[in-house]
């Protein structure tokens, strides 16, 4: 017994081979532009709460 995916965008189809994990070059392209716009996002804290970063060292010796 194996088990069937379906494919993450349009949840009705099972996913294909050549594009998994999807089940069409669309519903891969809809993926990728769903990423390209911002829409998923991995969460964190904002910027300006973000660690300061240490300050440059300049190497000018000579």
């Amino acid at each position: 017994m194996t088990k069937t995916s379906l494919c993450p965008v349009c949840e009705t189809r099972e996913t294909d081979p050549a594009y998994k994990p999807f089940c069409s070059k669309r519903c891969a392209d809809v993926d990728l532009s769903r990423w390209l716009k911002g829409a998923y996002a991995i969460p964190g804290r904002p910027a300006d709460q973000a660690e300061d970063t240490p300050p440059r060292r300049e190497d000018s010796e000579g």
